[in-house]
């Protein structure tokens, strides 16, 4: 049948990017987020995390710091995502409301969750060593959950959860309302993500 036309509507995207000097940045990040895992007395912020660590929000506002000087780096990439989704951009104040690290250790995950009030969600990757846990979606329509055929061939149009594998310095930007996910780590080392909320005004 050679007259057939396939429309998928209502995508949902997610924007991968490489970030700039990520080498550089990393480095100066790991530190960062290793001396606050260092001087958090609580230690006990449960979220999405089963096991593993979350910070405390990053200060993101102090000038001259190396999550300052990463929050600025980040505008250009949120500026794209915001002109390629169609939002107006002009006279609206486009801000990083929100800004955290999770350090999971071999064994540690992330539970099936979204980002609420917010527009856009993010993961940038500062350590992720082999087999330490894909970047997981799962589809937004609840009916194929309850009743769906069985599938042969998957493909875009019958999956239900994607998988994306991360390497360091990727920067994942979404919508926040996007159910995700983060499965084992099951190397032998720390794997480190940043996450923030993008809000708009």
């Amino acid at each position: 049948m050679n007259d057939v036309k396939i429309l998928n509507l209502f995508p949902e995207p997610i924007f991968k990017y490489k970030f700039d000097n990520f080498k550089e940045f990393n480095a100066e990040l790991s530190k960062y987020i290793y001396d606050l895992y260092k001087n958090d007395s609580d230690k006990n912020i449960l979220k999405s995390n089963q096991g593993g660590w979350h910070s405390p929000d990053f200060e993101i506002s102090k000038k001259d710091t190396v999550q300052n000087k990463f929050a600025l780096s980040l505008q250009k990439y949120i500026l794209n995502v915001c002109q390629n989704l169609g939002w107006k951009t002009e006279n609206k104040q486009i801000r990083i409301a929100s800004m955290w690290s999770i350090i999971n250790k071999k064994g540690d995950f992330n539970i099936t969750h979204t980002h609420p009030n917010c527009f856009l969600s993010a993961a940038y990757y500062v350590k992720a060593p082999e087999n330490c846990g894909k970047f997981q979606v799962e589809s937004l329509n609840q009916a194929k959950k309850y009743s769906y055929p069985e599938v042969k061939n998957k493909n875009e149009l019958n999956t239900n959860i994607f998988s994306l594998n991360i390497q360091e310095g990727d920067l994942l930007i979404f919508p926040g309302y996007l159910p995700h996910k983060v499965s084992e780590n099951n190397s032998d080392e720390d794997r480190i993500v940043i996450s923030f909320n993008v809000d708009i005004r």
